[in-house]
């Protein structure tokens, strides 16, 4: 146990983030949440694999290009199409570099894991056991093995959380047909752990809509989803119009992704939002 975890800390030259500086005094922080971590691997590794696959395919057309040019064709656009090759390769090196630190990551991850049930297991067989020193010291071992895979998959999920990349969330606009009038102004607050998103909006006497801002950049993150809540805005008042929660393992596209939220439970007020990766 005490070699497989020195291993796993040797491998990850990345700091853990500052949410996890208490896990090096003991302290337990939240339990790690194996399954929704395994949901979020594989969403970022099909992601990564589409952009792979997407320069693999440019990379193939710019070599056909660059043999039919050096046959014939201009010196100057030869070399820059040389340029575009590199830089291409130098991309995909870049990709494949961070699938498999991602991959080492949860296996890593994977490891603790089955070390923790299978003490977790352990533990459980000796409290049903009869108590004698060799049984209590063997739970106190136990219990000390359980915490210590713990921790360690927590830094692991902090450290994975470094290479999720980050989202660009651009607003569209409110849909609500009969619902929206020319004056109302709303107001719409997108959280994503403790990243905040607020901006206000304008239905305009032609049906267009006006915001304040139209874009904003959320880092993703292993444990949280987007939480959305829409009000109107009347004078002084406020009118809640809705609450909701997104999940984000459908956007790790190399697509821009259109959203549309249900707001009320009826449907009848939506928010348009696109997301790109």
């Amino acid at each position: 146990k005490s070699l497989s975890r020195s291993s796993v800390r040797s491998r990850m030259s990345l700091k853990p983030p500052k949410a996890y500086n208490s896990l090096q005094k003991g302290a337990l922080i939240w339990d790690p949440k194996p399954l929704q971590v395994k949901k979020i691997f594989e969403a970022l590794k099909k992601g990564l694999n589409e952009y792979l696959e997407a320069h693999q395919a440019e990379l193939d057309y710019l070599s056909g290009r660059h043999k039919d040019t050096k046959r014939n064709s201009r010196l100057a656009f030869y070399y820059d199409l040389d340029k575009q090759i590199r830089s291409v390769e130098r991309y995909i090196r870049k990709l494949e570099f961070h699938i498999s630190k991602v991959e080492e990551l949860y296996e890593a991850y994977c490891i603790q894991c089955r070390l923790r049930d299978g003490a977790t297991n352990m533990k459980q067989a000796f409290s049903l056991s009869p108590s004698t020193k060799a049984s209590r010291e063997s739970l106190v071992e136990l219990y000390k093995n359980v915490q210590e895979c713990t921790e360690d998959m927590c830094f692991i999920e902090g450290a994975l959380e470094v290479h999720l990349g980050e989202f660009h969330v651009k607003m569209k606009g409110l849909v609500g047909f009969a619902r929206l009038c020319p004056g109302d102004q709303y107001e719409v607050f997108v959280r994503l752990g403790r990243q905040k998103w607020r901006l206000k909006g304008k239905i305009e006497t032609d049906d267009s809509q006006t915001w304040d801002e139209e874009e904003k950049i959320f880092i993703p993150n292993l444990h949280e989803k987007f939480e959305i809540k829409v009000t109107e805005l009347r004078g002084l008042a406020t009118i809640l119009v809705g609450v909701v929660t997104c999940d984000s393992i459908s956007f790790f596209s190399t697509k821009p992704q259109a959203i549309l939220v249900d707001i009320t439970e009826l449907g009848t007020i939506k928010l348009r939002l696109e997301v790109l990766w």
